[in-house]
């Protein structure tokens, strides 16, 4: 199984610090990591990482980091032949500043005009393609080039560029922000309904793709044999959520690759983002396979024992999205706040919700998802009922 990914590198340099920085006062920061970054990048990583035959198509610049980057790769085990080296343009860096506090990072792009590829004459023949919107041409040439192949997009910030090659890929993963802009709404979770007309929204944008919607905290949102769903989280403190995004992607196609139906492969992304936030630096932070397995098999035991039927090197063969017998749960890419995760569901409506799926009236129980568990990392996998009960105890304590 070979996997092209085509997008963008940089090199990441990331400083966690007590609080967030006052301006004007000078700080001693005590910790630095330093690895590579960018979206399809750190896809990449993790693939070469997971054991994956990857190839990786992307500039860096004549530099230092551009060196390392390479080196990086070559490393895990990550083909390099179609990584450029630009002699005029420098290597993109970012500066990431984590708050030790909560884990939320800022991020400061340090890069002027990106260049893109010159030769993207590609001579594998992948059977999955994963891209960015980054590199527009050599994207465009691999899909078509190769129209059997897989086809994956992570959309991120909306491009004109990138709504064109998400009309192309079959899977569509986008980020929250990239939903809510084809939608021209925001997500409102005091309010659900707008989950269901986001998600058709972006749906009915681009009716062949299977689309999975990232929400930050708030867990994702997919689809399954017409019904929309919506993931719980992970139960844990982020550390830094760097590249969580980019960690869901990798897993996500790794999944793909191995023949998985849907709902199994934004679990498997979902529990790798959501271990990956435990741990500092985007690439530093990509857990195991092994780990990821492990972790898969005990919570989800029955599902671990299932076997894929789907042939994954065939475009038109994309996994069936086969329900298992058991409602299972799923791990967010982010920490949930439990409260606002199960009152969401549980304040889905039934009525009155008739967004379309290729042509068809999506099923009205959506407010099922609140029979799903919680995932708890420390105390193991918990029911609704019980997350709501925990919670509220939570609250009491806290208001008390």
């Amino acid at each position: 199984m070979k996997v092209l990914v085509i997008g963008h590198s940089s090199y990441d340099i990331s400083c966690p610090v007590d609080e967030y920085p006052k301006e004007n006062t000078k700080y001693r920061l005590d910790e630095v990591y330093t690895c590579g970054g960018g979206p399809a990048g750190n896809a990449a990583f993790l693939l070469g990482k997971w054991g994956v035959e990857t190839y990786y198509a992307g500039v860096v610049g004549s530099d230092d980091f551009g060196n390392k980057i390479k080196k990086e790769f070559e490393n895990i085990g990550v083909h390099t032949e179609y990584l450029e080296t630009n002699y005029e343009k420098p290597t993109s860096i970012s500066f990431v500043m984590i708050n030790k506090q909560n884990g939320s990072r800022t991020l400061f792009n340090i890069a002027g005009e990106r260049p893109n590829l010159k030769k993207y004459e590609f001579t594998i023949d992948p059977d999955i393609i994963l891209i960015d919107g980054h590199e527009y041409s050599a994207s465009i040439a691999a899909l078509n080039k190769y129209p059997n192949a897989i086809s994956i997009i992570d959309a991120g910030r909306i491009t004109p560029e990138l709504l064109e090659l998400c009309k192309m890929t079959k899977y569509v993963v986008t980020s929250k922000g990239f939903a809510e802009t084809v939608a021209k709404m925001k997500f409102d979770f005091a309010n659900p309904n707008t989950l269901v007309q986001i998600y058709s929204a972006v749906k009915n944008k681009f009716p062949k793709a299977e689309i999975v919607i990232t929400l930050e905290d708030k867990g994702c949102l997919y689809a399954v044999n017409n019904e929309i769903k919506i993931m719980p989280g992970l139960k844990t403190s982020a550390v830094d959520t760097t590249g969580a995004g980019d960690i869901f992607h990798g897993a996500f196609t790794y999944a793909i690759s191995k023949g998985f139906d849907l709902e199994k492969c934004v679990r498997y992304a979902n529990i790798t983002a959501g271990l990956s936030i435990q741990k500092i630096g985007a690439r530093l932070s990509i857990p195991s396979i092994t780990e990821v397995s492990n972790y898969y098999n005990e919570k989800f035991p029955q599902a671990g024992m299932q076997q894929s039927n789907v042939a994954p090197n065939t475009a038109n063969n994309i996994p069936q999205q086969t329900s298992p017998a058991v409602e299972q749960p799923n791990i967010a890419p982010s920490p949930v706040q439990e409260t606002n995760q199960t009152q969401v569901a549980q304040n889905i409506p039934s009525q009155n919700i008739a967004p379309q799926i290729n042509n068809q009236p999506v099923m009205q129980q959506v407010n099922q998802v609140q029979q799903q568990p919680v995932i708890d990392h420390q105390q193991g996998t918990v029911s609704y009922a019980q997350a709501m009960q925990q919670q509220a105890n939570v609250t009491g304590n806290n208001n008390g």
